[in-house]
């Protein structure tokens, strides 16, 4: 694997994006005439800030709503309850017109780098639709726009007329970054952009992005159950369980002092070559439980090692951590300060 050389780093205290109690359910629809019978409660009341210049990392296992938290921030999954303000602008009730112009400032780069690429465009005509999309510059600054886009992930400007299937997993995912770079967004919004990748390549399109990061000046929303990954790319850390953020601080301070039992088992799993640093195993048990009837209390009270009976009873909000050093890092967890 290549070597990672480099890191991120938020260059302003400034919330440049703010989540204020985003809800996403969707319906689930029965019987002859499809009346709604309950809801897979996807994203449950998050909130958070993401600071301007700052790699905000996302983590969960599969299932837990991270990637429809994503979705729903770019409002390509409609919010079903909070506000996503953006520079104070809200995504969620912003009307055609706002936002249209909104999109130019907020992009995506997607999991799958062959399925969010038009099988039927050239590598160019890809790249450019933004810029044809929002009209910007003249049929001939877009060509050499698109150029320009091409050269800076990497990849020459013969490419332009091959199509997708021509290109390595890597080579797609690059296209994809040039296509969200393509309308000089200050937020990117990046969904599991290398698990669909070769090892041996990750570390190259991860470095791409934290050299790209530097250079404009990005804040990215990094979605993720890479740990190691997440480690390295982000300043601060998310940790999503079933649709809630259970644990939020800076990168140094999860990893260093996890909080929340899910955190400590998420940590405590990722391999370790090392024998002296390898952290204990928690006896984590059994799978997430269904987002269409999730538990109630907390919801990881059926799989905790230290739940207590009043852990099934009241939903634990996020509260600041005790003694942690770290003025942000929050944890919802009733017995935080005593495990």
């Amino acid at each position: 694997m290549t070597e990672l050389t480099g890191g991120a780093g938020a260059s302003e205290d400034v919330a440049i994006l703010r989540l204020e109690g985003v809800t996403k359910f969707f319906p689930i629809r029965g019987g002859i005439f499809g009346r709604k019978v309950g809801d897979v409660q996807a994203v449950n009341s998050v909130s958070f800030d993401v600071k301007r210049g700052e790699t905000l990392g996302l983590v969960g296992e599969s299932g837990c709503g991270k990637s429809t938290l994503g979705r729903t921030i770019m409002r390509l999954e409609e919010a079903t309850d909070g506000r996503v303000l953006f520079e104070g602008q809200d995504l969620v009730h912003a009307n055609k017109r706002e936002l249209f112009e909104l999109r130019r400032e907020i992009q995506m780069i997607f999991q799958d780098p062959y399925s969010s690429l038009n099988p039927r465009l050239p590598v160019g005509e890809i790249i450019r639709e933004p810029l044809d999309v929002h009209k910007i510059g003249s049929k001939e600054e877009r060509v050499k726009k698109v150029e320009d886009l091409c050269l800076s992930v990497g990849l020459k400007k013969e490419v332009i007329g091959r199509y997708p299937h021509e290109f390595s997993g890597g080579q797609r995912q690059r296209v994809g970054i040039a296509r969200a770079l393509a309308l000089e967004p200050k937020i990117i919004v990046a969904d599991e952009p290398v698990s669909a990748l070769d090892v041996s390549v990750q570390a190259q399109v991860i470095n791409l992005m934290v050299e790209i990061q530097k250079r404009l000046g990005l804040t990215y929303i990094f979605i993720s159950h890479d740990l190691s990954v997440v480690e390295y790319i982000s300043d601060s850390i998310a940790i999503m369980y079933l649709g809630r953020i259970v644990e939020k601080g800076r990168k140094e301070t999860i990893f260093a002092h996890p909080t929340h039992p899910y955190t400590r088992a998420l940590i405590a799993s990722v391999p370790n070559p090392n024998p002296r640093e390898r952290r204990e195993q928690l006896p984590i048990e059994g799978e997430m439980p269904s987002a269409v009837n999730p538990p109630a209390g907390c919801a990881f009270h059926p799989r905790c090692p230290f739940a207590i009976d009043a852990c099934k009873k009241a939903v634990p909000q996020l509260e600041s951590v005790k003694d942690s050093g770290d003025a942000t890092h929050i944890a919802a967890c009733i017995r935080k300060d005593e495990i």
